[in-house]
């Protein structure tokens, strides 16, 4: 949420809650007018002792303590996470100097990415010795500060995205230069049982709206579950329930309309399977045709604008997709994900973790077998053909065994339109719902800078 959203927001919060009752000019333009009892400092000023953490050496049974990587950081709840902690062995001396105690916070200080900006904040509250890593800084609190407060306080800063000024962009890496950012000027209430009294109203209300916002979430499971139940009755039963059925001789099929097909897919290709250009995506210009990877492809089955890369078109013109071609992902997390070409995105060719299929649209439409990829009978015959090595993978031979069930070209077409109609219905609700989720997660985010920034007073509401 950007700085003028948060404002936008803000205000209506205002309307909600109470103001103090006198207000000052703050001298700093991000923060505006402050309750007038309210004090500027810098963050350092509420820092005891701001010390990188340490890796050790990997676990011998002896001297091993939780080490907090970054990996371990609760983006959301502002939190570290040590459920399923990494071990490292750590000198009992580094430990005596460097273990962490309840109430320490954790600076992000490497790693970040584009859209999470190294930085992050997160509250240790735990009792269980630890450490944390050289990619965190551990911070003690000076007398006088509630740990909670700070922590939600480094939140809205995170929010409001005052530490990518302090970012230092290192070999893919950023860094961030922690003496500038604890240089930083913010607002704090004098009295610590006031800042705990915030912190214990943003506790209770982040509650409140994460506990909506998981209500919404299980509901967009539900709707994903009924998508995915509705495509593998129509692709494996068809719209017909009174046709006659008989058994396809394959586990994962069931019982199909036997007047339906089993084929290979390798039958229904005008040419073989073919894996995509193993070159690096370095070019981003427009003119050139469109090098497509597994992560480009959108939720709704779309290319993703941002991260748009081109090839040469002398190395494109091997790969270039035709309307109705599909993808096949190969391997790591994504493999078995399918993506069906449209002429309309324009010239694109494909990278080398992805397989192409080039179907007979004499015999197979090419939206009944992207249909049937997302089908519950699909990803049980996937997760058989996974070959277990370091990461899972589906080679082209696998994908040629595939076993796809071929009704009447028709039939397929009224399938096929069927499910455009029914799976954009559903789909709609998702979106709708994801907008909520997204709208509650920008109010928890203008509720915490609103409360941490005095701009509403939420003393009385803790009483």
């Amino acid at each position: 949420m950007t700085a003028m959203e948060t404002a936008i927001q803000e205000e209506a919060l205002q309307r909600r809650y109470r103001s103090y009752p006198a207000y000052k000019d703050s001298g700093v333009e991000w923060l505006g007018e402050i309750p007038e009892h309210w004090e500027i400092k810098r963050l350092r000023s509420t820092v005891k002792s701001c010390q990188n953490g340490v890796w050790g050496n990997d676990p011998d049974g002896l001297q091993d303590i939780v080490c907090v990587r970054v990996a371990d950081f609760d983006r959301v709840c502002f939190r570290a996470n040590i459920e399923d902690p990494t071990l490292r062995s750590v000198e009992p001396k580094v430990i005596s100097a460097r273990g962490l105690e309840r109430g320490d916070l954790l600076l992000e200080k490497s790693g970040g990415g584009e859209n999470q900006p190294v930085g992050a904040v997160v509250l240790y509250d735990h009792d269980v010795p630890a450490v944390c890593s050289n990619f965190v800084a551990r911070v003690v609190l000076a007398k006088g500060f509630d740990s909670r407060f700070m922590s939600y306080l480094h939140a809205a800063l995170y929010s409001l995205r005052i530490n990518t000024k302090h970012i230092k962009q290192s070999t893919g890496i950023q860094n961030l230069d922690s003496s500038g950012y604890l240089d930083e000027a913010v607002v704090l209430p004098p009295r610590t049982d006031e800042q705990r009294s915030i912190a214990t109203f943003l506790d209770r209300e982040t509650a409140r709206i994460d506990a909506l916002v998981a209500k919404k979430r299980r509901l967009i499971e539900l709707l994903q579950e009924q998508r995915t139940a509705l495509i593998t009755r129509a692709v494996t039963k068809g719209l017909d329930p009174s046709v006659p059925m008989t058994d396809s001789g394959v586990e994962w099929l069931g019982e199909i309309p036997e007047h339906w097909e089993v084929r290979r897919l390798k039958f229904l290709l005008t040419s073989p399977l073919k894996y995509g250009a193993n070159e690096a995506a370095e070019l981003d210009d427009p003119d050139l045709p469109r090098y497509v990877r597994i992560t480009d492809i959108d939720e709704r089955d779309g290319l993703r604008d941002e991260t748009f890369k081109s090839l040469p078109v002398k190395v494109a013109e091997e790969y270039l997709l035709q309307e109705g071609d599909v993808l096949f992902a190969r391997s790591g997390a994504t493999a078995g994900k399918s993506f069906l070409y449209r002429r309309s995105w324009g010239a694109c060719a494909y990278a080398g973790y992805l397989i192409r299929a080039r179907l007979d649209t004499q015999q197979v439409l090419p939206d009944f077998v992207r249909y049937f990829t997302a089908s519950t009978s699909y990803w049980q015959w996937l997760s058989a053909a996974f070959i277990q090595a370091t990461i899972q993978n589906v080679s082209a031979d696998k994908y040629a065994s595939l076993l796809l069930i071929k009704p009447q070209y028709s039939e397929q077409r009224s399938i096929s339109s069927f499910l455009d109609l029914e799976t954009a219905r559903i789909d709609a609700l998702v979106y709708k719902v994801l907008e909520a989720i997204e709208l509650l997660n920008d109010l928890r985010t203008a509720v915490i800078s609103a409360a941490v920034t005095g701009k509403i007073d939420v003393r009385e509401e803790v009483r």
